[in-house]
């Protein structure tokens, strides 16, 4: 694989992102910050405090080793999304212009998702700043590192939990994100991690099993066991940087078409921890796919991949999980439904991974998923699944009479989340985006 570091004449400042989720994580976060701007000149570091969001007012620190400023924002809409797009894009973009600034490091609020700044930082368009072009604040940062921190002794509970942000406390009530998406999610997409907390607070399985689902979850990922979040320097916070791979992602956002498997993840299983890969070359059958789902929800951390379902030939189904909470959405058309026009903006390398397994009469039609679990029979997930692939007699349908198929009875013809008692807050297709497809 391509490097991704950075050449010598890119020039754009480079930004270190932390995250944690509430709690000794954030704390983590914070002492990270403070050590990095206080003995590294050049440093600022930026930081958007949340609490008081929901009556619409944010509270911004930036502050470097000689200098600290603290403003109170008034926020019309008072949410995650104007907060990125109104005060800390202008501001990343206003930073890079200095040349006192050599670095620029954001200290998340645990409400804010480093996937989300990153991919904002590199599609929104900021407008109006004098002097510059109107354009994304990628034209002038670039994302260095994102180093996530968590508690080691409860983060795997929260990872695996069915709490939403809003009955902890931390997001606003229509806020429907899990605890368990955020814990996911953060680690995920990191590319290093610290995990805080003294060897003593858990069993050597307990941080068996953690160390074993981090190196499944974020293989190339450097990680550091740190007892007590105040003894964190920059020396060792650069250190573990410096450990970074080469082709590390760096806030790069991958489609649903980018491969499930990155990194070189351990394929056996350590500590009840496993990776499941189930690949098919014939669709789902709806209905009996909505039931086989259950198997998903307990014993599993997380799960993610494309699904061919029989009753939308055409359409590209992204499930993906964490915890108890599941969603299924569209992540567009499969290349067999395009037209020329529409495979000729088709990514390149897209298109030359579906050749090596074009199918004469689906094309590139199948199915590809990836589970991990860390309590859960492998065997069931997979026997489970199984039963829910159409039938010999039902791909006869698939061939030869769609307009049958089109028929049956499909849970997920609008949208789809799990648990399914809370689907009727569920936003239509049209209303909720991401990176991977649209929330169904």
């Amino acid at each position: 694989m391509l490097s991704v570091v950075p050449s010598e004449t890119d020039r754009r400042t480079p930004v270190v992102v932390l995250a944690g989720f509430a709690g000794p994580a954030a704390a983590g976060a914070e002492y990270a910050a403070t050590a990095l701007c206080q003995e590294a000149p050049g440093t600022v570091v930026v930081h958007h405090d949340l609490k008081q969001l929901n009556e619409g007012i944010v509270h911004r620190t930036v502050r470097s080793a000689t200098y600290e400023t603290s403003d109170v924002l008034e926020l019309a809409h008072g949410c995650v999304s104007c907060t990125l797009r109104i005060d800390l894009l202008p501001l990343l973009r206003t930073l890079a212009a200095r040349d006192s600034v050599d670095r620029i490091v954001l200290a998340l609020d645990p409400a804010f998702e480093a996937e989300a700044v990153c991919h904002a930082i590199e599609h929104v368009v900021v407008e109006g700043i004098l002097g510059r072009v109107d354009g994304p604040a990628g034209r002038d940062v670039r994302i260095d590192a994102v180093l996530t921190f968590l508690d080691a002794s409860a983060w795997l509970a929260d990872a695996t939990g069915e709490d939403t942000l809003a009955e902890r406390g931390l997001a606003r009530a229509d806020d429907e994100r899990t605890v368990a998406q955020l814990a996911v999610g953060q680690v995920e997409f990191a590319d290093a991690v610290i995990a805080l907390g003294p060897a003593a607070a858990g069993t050597e399985v307990e941080r068996g099993k953690l160390g074993a689902v981090l190196a499944r979850l974020v293989p190339d990922a450097p990680v550091a066991w740190v007892d007590d979040p105040q003894t964190l320097t920059a020396a060792g916070i650069e250190e573990l940087l410096s450990r970074i791979a080469a082709h590390s992602r760096r806030g790069r956002v991958f489609d649903a078409h980018a491969p499930l498997l990155r990194g070189q993840p351990p394929l056996t299983s350590d500590y009840g921890v496993a990776l499941l890969e189930f690949a098919a070359s014939r669709p789902f059958h709806p209905g009996r796919l909505h039931e086989a789902l259950d198997v998903l929800f307990d014993g599993v951390v997380t799960a993610r991949g494309r699904m061919w379902l029989a009753t939308q030939p055409d359409e590209v189904a992204w499930l993906e999980s964490a915890g108890g909470g599941l969603r299924v959405g569209s992540a567009g058309r499969w290349l067999a439904a395009m037209s020329e026009a529409e495979l000729a903006q088709a990514d390149p390398d897209r298109r030359a991974m579906a050749a090596l397994r074009w199918d004469d009469q689906f094309g590139d039609r199948d199915i590809s998923l990836v589970i991990l679990v860390h309590d859960a029979d492998p065997n069931e997930i997979r026997e489970a699944l199984h039963w829910a692939l159409v039938e010999d007699d039902e791909l006869r349908l698939v061939e030869r009479a769609p307009e049958r198929v089109a028929l049956w009875e499909d849970p997920f013809g609008a949208w789809h989340a799990d648990p399914c008692e809370s689907t009727e807050s569920t936003l239509p297709i049209e209303d909720v985006k991401s990176p991977r497809g649209e929330a169904k």
